[in-house]
C-alpha cells in the first residue's frame, strides 16, 4: 500500500468509528487525512477524469448542488458529491474519500470563506458563484471581506466562471478576469418579479469600482436586479442563461421559461420562491458548460427533491410540516415573500439559535421583513437559544402577544406548534436549529437517515 493509501485507510477507519459512536462522519475523516497529507484534496481529485465543479454562495449552495447533481447524472456523469452539505475543506476531503471508486466527476459546494483554499487544491473546470449576502458578521466580517477573497480567486483560477449577473458584486468578478477561461452569466429577465422598492436589508448597493451608488431599474431579491452605475458606467452584464415568464406558486414550486444559447424550455420547478429560480438558473448554466443538454437540464430541474430544511414538507402527527431555512435577512425575506402567496392564516414554528454555525450575532432578524407576514399569522411558537428575542421581533412586526408562545425547548415547541389545528405548520429554523429539528423528527419517525 502506498503512503497515501495508508493515510486514506486510517482516515476511513476514523470515520467508521465516528459513525458507529453516533458522532457523524461528514468532516472528521477528511480533517484527519488533511493533517496526514495536506494536499489530499489535490491528490484524490486527480483521479477524476472529467474534473470537478465548485459551487459557492451565501444562500442556496446545497440546493443548487442538488440540482446540478440531478442534471449531471442524467448526462451519464458518475459523481463524487458532498451531498450532506459539509462544505469546508474537511467535508470536501471526506467526500473524495467516500466517493464511488468509478467516479469521473467531482461536484462540491464550498463555504464562501474556504473557497480559495479548496479551489487551489481542486483546480476545478468550472466555478459557479451565485450570490453574496451579509451573513454571520461575527465570523466573516462585512460583505467586502468575502468579496475581496472571491476577487482574488476569480483573478487567478483557470476555471470557467459561472456568475450571477444580477448580483453586482458577483458580476464584477467576471470583469476582473482570470486565466482567460470563459465567463457565463445568468439572471432573471422578468420585471413582473420586481419589488416596489429596494429592501432595507439589501447589501451591495454601491459600485466596487468607484464607490458611487448603483441605480436600479428593477430590484428582484435583496440587492439582485438590473442596475447601473452613473459615475463609472459599470452595468449589469447581459445574462446568457435567463428566466422569463416566471410564476411563483407559494410553497409548492415555481414555473418559468428557461432561455439559453441552445434554445428555450418550460421548467416546472418543484421548489418554491424566486430564490430557487435563481438556484435553478445557476445550476442550468453550470451543467450546460459541463456538457449537459437542454433537455437534461429541464428534466433534472423538474425532478429535483428539496434538501432537508430547504422547503421540505413532512407529515408529522397528522399535520404537514414545511421546513424553510432562514439564516440571514435576504434569505428570510424570500421565505416570507413565499409564505405570503399561501392562502389563509399560518401557524409558525420559529427556531432562532445563536450557536457558532449560526453566527452569534442574531441582530439580523431585525432586518428581515416579518411585517409582511404578521397580519396572516394565526399563532407563532418561538424556540431555540434566542426564543425570547424571536418573539420580541415578531411582536414588533405586529403580531399580538396572545398569538405568541415562547418555548425554548425544541421538543416541547414542536408539540405546541403541531397542536390545535389541521392546516400546515411552517417551521423557520436557523442552521443548527434545522439540524436539531431533523434529529427530533427522526426520533418521532417522521424523517429518516442522518444529516450530520
Amino acid at each position: 500500500m502506498s503512503g497515501l493509501g495508508v493515510k486514506v485507510a486510517a482516515a476511513r477507519a476514523a470515520g467508521a468509528l465516528s459513525r458507529r459512536t453516533g458522532r457523524g462522519g461528514t468532516s472528521l475523516p477528511g480533517k484527519l487525512l488533511m493533517r496526514l497529507e495536506p494536499h489530499a484534496i489535490a491528490r484524490l481529485s486527480a483521479r477524476l477524469s472529467r474534473g470537478s465543479a465548485v459551487i459557492s454562495a451565501t444562500n442556496g449552495k446545497t440546493t443548487t448542488a442538488a440540482m446540478v447533481a440531478e442534471i449531471l447524472e442524467r448526462s451519464g456523469a458518475r459523481l463524487v458529491h458532498n451531498r450532506a452539505g459539509a462544505n469546508m475543506a474537511g467535508g470536501v476531503a471526506t467526500a473524495l474519500l467516500d466517493g464511488p471508486r468509478d467516479a469521473d466527476t467531482g461536484l462540491f459546494e464550498v463555504d464562501e470563506f474556504w473557497l480559495g483554499q479548496v479551489v487551489g487544491e481542486l483546480r476545478p473546470r468550472a466555478l459557479l458563484l451565485a450570490n453574496l449576502f451579509r451573513d454571520q458578521l461575527d465570523r466573516y466580517g462585512e460583505l467586502d471581506t468575502i468579496a475581496d477573497r472571491w476577487a482574488q480567486v476569480a483573478a487567478t483560477t483557470d476555471a470557467a466562471l459561472v456568475l450571477n449577473a444580477d448580483d453586482p458584486t458577483v458580476a464584477d468578478l467576471g470583469r476582473a478576469g482570470g486565466g482567460g477561461a470563459p465567463v457565463t452569466y445568468f439572471g432573471v429577465d422578468d420585471d413582473s418579479m420586481a419589488l416596489a422598492e429596494m429592501q432595507h436589508a439589501s447589501d451591495a448597493t454601491h459600485c466596487r469600482r468607484c464607490g458611487a451608488p448603483y441605480v436600479y431599474d428593477a430590484v428582484y431579491l435583496g440587492h439582485l436586479g438590473r442596475y447601473h452605475c452613473e459615475s463609472c458606467g459599470a452595468t449589469r452584464p447581459e445574462p446568457q442563461v435567463a428566466a422569463r415568464a416566471i410564476t411563483l406558486q407559494g410553497v409548492r414550486g415555481a414555473r418559468f421559461t428557461l432561455s439559453t444559447p441552445g434554445g428555450e424550455r418550460e421548467v416546472a420547478l418543484p421548489l418554491p420562491g424566486l430564490y430557487n429560480v435563481y438556484n435553478a438558473l445557476g445550476a442550468a448554466a453550470l451543467s450546460m458548460h459541463l456538457g449537459a443538454t437542454l433537455d437534461q437540464v429541464a428534466a433534472g430541474l423538474a425532478a429535483v427533491s428539496p434538501a432537508f430544511g430547504r422547503a421540505e414538507t413532512l407529515r408529522v402527527g397528522g399535520r404537514e410540516l414545511s421546513i424553510l431555512l432562514i439564516k440571514n435577512p435576504a434569505g428570510a425575506n424570500e421565505v416570507l415573500r413565499t409564505l405570503v402567496l399561501e392562502d389563509g392564516e399560518h401557524d409558525l414554528l420559529c427556531v432562532l439559535n445563536d450557536n457558532i454555525a449560526d453566527g452569534r450575532d442574531v441582530s439580523w432578524v431585525w432586518d428581515a421583513d416579518f411585517e409582511v407576514l404578521a397580519p396572516r399569522v394565526r399563532r407563532a411558537t418561538c424556540s431555540g437559544t434566542r426564543a425570547a428575542e424571536m418573539a420580541l421581533r415578531l411582536k414588533y412586526a405586529g403580531m399580538p402577544s396572545d398569538r405568541l408562545t415562547v418555548e425554548p425547548g425544541l421538543d416541547a415547541a414542536l408539540d405546541r406548534a403541531l397542536s390545535d389545528g389541521d392546516s400546515a405548520v411552517y417551521a423557520l429554523p436557523t442552521y443548527t436549529a434545522m439540524l436539531a429539528l431533523r434529529e427530533a423528527l427522526v426520533e418521532r419517525g417522521a424523517a429518516t437517515g442522518s444529516f450530520a
